[in-house]
């Protein structure tokens, strides 16, 4: 990242997403193409938690996966070997597992390791957690457009296989 200015803010210019879809907060460590530490802060009045679970309100499953991948998305984006992939979005996942939830107040904590590149789409691992306790772990599957010009395509070998069980961090 370059000195000067909010690293979050200028990490999620590469995301698609606008400011009412994003769940990534707070960007605590970014190591450019490779991983990166973010937070979300579950608030009272998020709509979604209207209806998930009235009396009982809980950060739903499928969003703190988007925030997992929106964390992967970060990190893929600002790789300097790489250049950034237009329309980058979720495009699979594998191996999800919630071993809990986030409430109203609580703070996620957000891990994304990119693990492999194989033309457009991009591989990673991630995890959630709530006060140091892991509530979750997917294997992730990014996908984009690849920008003009480029010889980058979903079919375009780098040495690495997609399909390959994810290397760790």
């Amino acid at each position: 990242m370059k000195a000067g200015g909010d690293p979050l803010q200028a990490a999620l210019k590469a995301l698609p997403h606008g400011p009412e879809f994003r769940f990534l907060d707070r960007l605590l460590s970014l190591v450019p193409g490779k991983s990166g530490v973010g937070e979300y802060r579950v608030r009272e009045g998020d709509f979604f938690l209207r209806g998930h679970l009235p009396g009982e309100p809980m950060l739903p499953g499928v969003l703190l996966v988007e925030a997992a991948a929106q964390l992967a998305g970060v990190v893929a984006q600002n790789d300097p070997d790489v250049p950034p992939l237009p329309r980058l979005k979720l495009a699979a996942l594998r191996a999800v597992k919630f071993m809990g939830t986030a409430r109203p107040g609580e703070t996620v904590r957000l891990e994304a390791c990119i693990t492999a590149r194989l033309g457009s789409l991009v591989q990673a691992i991630a995890s959630a957690f709530v006060a140091g306790v892991r509530i979750m772990t997917a294997e992730l599957v990014l996908s984009g457009t690849p920008p003009p010009g480029s010889t980058l395509s979903a079919g375009s070998a780098t040495g690495e296989t997609i399909d390959s069980p994810p290397a760790k961090c």
